[in-house]
């Protein structure tokens, strides 16, 4: 089973920095303990092994007698000597590793001695007996009684040790955080940007300050902004000088068939007539919906809602709009009532009765407002909840005479609100029927 991965680079930038970063701290602290323990361990027995060098030294410059009579000066600080041979059942020879065996091999090449070991019931650890030959075949006997042979390794507390290993931890990982941040910032801002751009094409350039590398994506991300506004501009100036130019002919075509004496073929003329010319106040509408972006203003919803349930009532249609808390959005009226309105007469349309729902998402600077108008049809295969906002685009059940329209209500309404920071969505309801959930910025 493979260890999930974090999803964004600056996750994944931090994990790798900290992860890198606390192994190599604990690698280095731990080779730093044990070399110190090593340098420390080394320089006490080579300390050692010269005191013992310089008292056989100064040994072998005396008399027997005179050594008889200083023995008992030499060495008190740490060092006990004797001129008696010490024979003991309990001694061990030591081990020719042991660094106080290199250390008096080293500071004295041409003397023979031997390290031997007596274990001590009372102690934790055995004493030290050091045995030298003098140069007239004398020996003396070292004792080492406070060094034991082979000291440990004095760690750090386990708790003293986590402490300052989390301690750099920190720090590192503060350090990382903050380069990890300043290194993906620019891909942040570039994404809202991006996203921006989705819900407005007029909005205003990226800035483009900063390192070289963020300051030429930037200029790209301004350039590419700037064609896709001049080719949607394009693409809505000519929808409307056509769907424009399209009604003096069609208006012409009009006055010709009140000409036409077959009744039967006149009504049947008259209705593709009546069709193209809502094909063109379609197209019109959907190339000022493309352009509307006037000002947003406080807008109370509830009011609104009744309005329009009692405008479709009038035309013998049934709204439901239940009674709730007054909820106020930021939004232009008239845009706000054309996009719901379209979305009310489409659940009529198709669903014979609508219900709308009013609900207020958390409070704050991000609070949403939902309007969910549901109706009572078929609803929609799961593959078309998102393709009927696009433009022109109609499902089967909406080509037949009878519902029939231009495709461009849909794609109307979510540019309509896109133009004033809301959104449309679709969903089928569990019960049955289509569920439009239209979301803005509550006050």
């Amino acid at each position: 089973m493979k260890m999930p991965w974090p999803r964004s680079l600056f996750a994944r930038l931090m994990l790798i920095w900290l992860v890198g970063m606390t192994l190599v701290l604990a690698v280095s602290l731990a080779l730093f303990v044990g070399e110190r323990e090593r340098i420390g361990r080394s320089a006490l027995f080579e300390g050692i092994a010269q005191e013992i060098a310089a008292a056989a030294d100064l040994l072998d410059r005396m008399s027997p007698p005179e050594r008889e009579r200083w023995i008992d000066e030499f060495g008190r600080r740490r060092l006990r000597l004797s001129l008696r041979p010490v024979s003991d059942d309990r001694l061990r020879s030591l081990a020719a590793d042991h660094p106080l065996h290199l250390a008096l091999r080293t500071a004295m090449p041409d003397r023979p001695f031997s390290i031997l070991t007596v274990s001590r019931g009372d102690r934790p650890h055995p004493m030290l007996l050091v045995s030298l030959q003098l140069r007239d075949g004398g020996h003396v006997q070292v004792r080492l009684p406070n060094i034991p042979p082979a000291p440990p390794l004095h760690t750090p507390q386990p708790g003293r040790l986590f402490a300052a290993l989390a301690a750099l931890v920190v720090g590192v990982g503060l350090l990382t955080w903050l380069a990890v941040r300043l290194a993906t910032r620019p891909l942040s801002r570039m994404a809202a940007a991006a996203r921006a751009l989705g819900e407005d094409p007029a909005r205003a350039p990226m800035d483009t300050r900063g390192p070289t590398e963020v300051a030429q994506a930037a200029t790209a991300f301004n350039q590419m902004q700037q064609r896709i506004a001049e080719h949607v501009t394009e693409r809505t100036r000519i929808l409307a000088a056509i769907s424009h130019d399209l009604q003096t002919p069609i208006t012409r075509l009009r006055l010709r068939a009140e000409m036409v004496e077959d009744e039967a073929l006149r009504s049947r003329i008259q209705s593709d007539l009546d069709a193209m010319q809502g094909l063109v106040r379609e197209g019109l509408a959907y190339a000022r919906s493309l352009d509307e972006r006037a000002p947003a203003q406080a807008v109370e919803l509830l009011p609104l809602l009744h309005a329009l349930a009692e405008d479709a009532r009038d035309m013998g249609w049934t709204v439901n709009v239940p009674d709730s808390p007054c909820v106020r959005v930021e939004a232009n009226p008239s845009a706000l009532r054309r996009a719901l309105w379209n979305l009310i007469e489409n659940g009529i349309k198709f669903g014979g009765t609508v219900d709308i729902a009013l609900t207020r998402h958390p409070s704050g600077a991000s609070a949403r407002v939902a309007i969910a108008i549901r109706d009572h049809g078929p609803g929609l295969p799961e593959a078309e909840l998102e393709k009927v906002f696009e433009a022109f685009y109609r499902t089967e059940a909406s080509r037949n005479r009878e519902t029939g329209g231009t495709g461009l209500g849909l794609a109307i309404t979510r540019n309509l609100l896109q133009g004033q920071g809301g959104e449309v969505s679709l969903h089928n309801h569990p019960d049955g029927g289509l569920v439009a959930t239209v979301a803005l910025r509550a006050l």
